[in-house]
C-alpha cells in the first residue's frame, strides 16, 4: 500500500494533485483542507490512503496524518464512501469532525453534502468510542454539558414530567444554548413542558 508520497507538486486544484515522483506522475484526490495548506513550493510530502475497488484503484492524499486517520474512520461506517468522507473533511476541519462526534452534534454532520439523518447517527454510534480513545478531545465540555442535561432531566422528572417529552424538550434547548446551567435548562424546560 503506499502511504506517503514525496515529490515536486506539478498541477494543483481544489480537489486533486499531481505529484511527480521520480518521473512518475501521481494524481492525488484531495479535500480542500489540504489544498488550503498545501505550499506553493515545489517539494510536497501527502500521506496516502489507497482505495481499491473493482472498477477503480484511488489515491487520497492528506496534508497531515490527522485528516488521513479521521478519513480512514469515517469510510470504515457503512454508507460513507470516500467521496462523502472526502465531502465532510472538506467541509470542517478533522478538529470539528472530531468534536462534532464526540459530542453527539448530529445537525453539524447530517449539515455535510451527502449525509442523512441515519447516516450522521451511524457515524457517532460507531465513532464516538473509536475519537475518544485515539484522539485528545476536551472531554470536561462534553461531560459538562451531558451532566448538566442529565441533571436537568432528573430535576424534572422529580417535578412529575415525562422522561421522554422531557428529553426532547431539554435536546433542543441545548442545540440553541449549549453552555446552559442545569437552572437554565430547568426553568426553560419548564415553559416548554
Amino acid at each position: 500500500m503506499i502511504t506517503q508520497i514525496r515529490g515536486k507538486l506539478i498541477e494543483k486544484t481544489p480537489t486533486e494533485v499531481i505529484i511527480d515522483c521520480n518521473g512518475v506522475g501521481y494524481l492525488l484526490h484531495i479535500s480542500l483542507n489540504t489544498f488550503s495548506n498545501l505550499p506553493d513550493s515545489e517539494a510536497v510530502v501527502l500521506y496516502t490512503y489507497l482505495s481499491i475497488r473493482e472498477d477503480a484503484h484511488t489515491l487520497y492524499g492528506f496534508f497531515n496524518k490527522t485528516e488521513r486517520a479521521i478519513f480512514k474512520l469515517l469510510i470504515s461506517v457503512s454508507g460513507v464512501g470516500p467521496s462523502i468522507a472526502r465531502t465532510m473533511i472538506s467541509s470542517m476541519t478533522s478538529e470539528e469532525i472530531q468534536q462534532a462526534i464526540a459530542s453527539e452534534n448530529v445537525a453539524l454532520i447530517q449539515s455535510v453534502k451527502g449525509i442523512g439523518a441515519k447516516t450522521a447517527q451511524r457515524v457517532i454510534v460507531d465513532l464516538k468510542d473509536k475519537i475518544l480513545k485515539t484522539f485528545t478531545i476536551d472531554e470536561v465540555s462534553i461531560a459538562t454539558s451531558n451532566t448538566n442535561k442529565d441533571e436537568a432531566l432528573s430535576a424534572l422528572e422529580v417535578l412529575g414530567f415525562n422522561k421522554k417529552q422531557s428529553d426532547k424538550v431539554v435536546s433542543i434547548i441545548l442545540k440553541e444554548n449549549p453552555e446552559a446551567s442545569v437552572e437554565n435548562l430547568i426553568k426553560l424546560a419548564l415553559k416548554n413542558l
